[in-house]
């Protein structure tokens, strides 16, 4: 029986997080159903047909540069442009292919770039891939990733450009594409901003994903974290975003325990 009641906040699981608790696709799925959400993101591209046949979407889909994590190789180096376009592109037409509409993208780590220069060739670099992404009618969502964590390499990104809310914004703004919009982790945005809420507001018009987890740890959304989600939801409502809120924590404890307190802690 599904634990999501009132169904105003979208609901989504990311595949990384709990791959190692539920590593069958079969049985991630019906995990997911159970809980009552209707995405799992972040998913292998194995998983798609599945997904699909489950009624399930990929709320928003992963590029694959390996042997390198994707959010290392962005598009603030163009020495990268040819290695991570081909890749956003096979994602792009995957995600066409079974009707996914968000790909993640990244402005990568410095590389010995500066802030400045890397914001700008991101610019030029989207203005190069964006078109591509609207014909297929798919959008591409730019995270933005904490540098102050560091204890954990999927806790915090030092290194990365693309560290501040108002330094990704002012990238989708130049670039000026509907098809060009912000990942905003409220965990991220937490540890580098704060001011969560009214940075929502004030960037309602190009938020394209929303992904959680407490802070600090990348933890359960609980009373021993400092992020208080159901006036996050609540705010998500007042500005009329629609998307998926995916819930992105690195369990502690029992992963299912802390997966149905995320999703009925959002269903606000």
């Amino acid at each position: 029986m599904s634990l999501i009641k009132n169904g105003r906040i979208k609901q989504s699981i990311v595949h990384w997080c709990y791959e190692p608790y539920w590593k069958d696709h079969d049985a991630f799925i019906q995990m997911t159903k159970d809980l009552g959400c209707g995405s799992v993101e972040l998913a292998p591209p194995a998983m798609y047909p599945k997904l699909k046949a489950a009624g399930l979407t990929n709320a928003i889909a992963a590029i694959d540069i390996d042997p390198d994590p994707p959010f290392t190789r962005g598009f603030n180096n163009p020495s990268n442009w040819d290695r991570v376009m081909a890749a956003t592109r096979k994602t792009i037409d995957d995600c066409a292919e079974y009707g996914f509409k968000n790909v993640i993208c990244f402005t990568g780590y410095d590389e010995g770039i500066s802030p400045e220069k890397g914001a700008a060739n991101c610019v030029e670099g989207f203005r190069k891939i964006v078109p591509y992404a609207a014909e297929k009618g798919v959008t591409l969502c730019l995270e933005m990733l904490n540098t102050r964590a560091d204890d954990h390499p999927m806790k915090g990104h030092p290194g990365y450009h693309g560290n501040h809310v108002d330094y990704c914004v002012d990238i989708i703004r130049k670039v000026g594409s509907p098809h060009l919009k912000l990942l905003f982790d409220f965990y991220h945005v937490q540890i580098m901003d704060g001011d969560l809420i009214r940075r929502l507001r004030q960037c309602k018009d190009v938020i394209g994903h929303v992904h959680t987890a407490g802070n600090p740890g990348r933890c359960e959304l609980d009373a021993r974290q400092e992020i208080n989600y159901p006036p996050l939801m609540e705010a998500l409502i007042d500005i009329g975003y629609d998307g998926y809120v995916g819930h992105e924590f690195i369990p502690t404890r029992d992963a299912l325990e802390g997966l149905k307190e995320a999703v009925t802690l959002c269903d606000v």
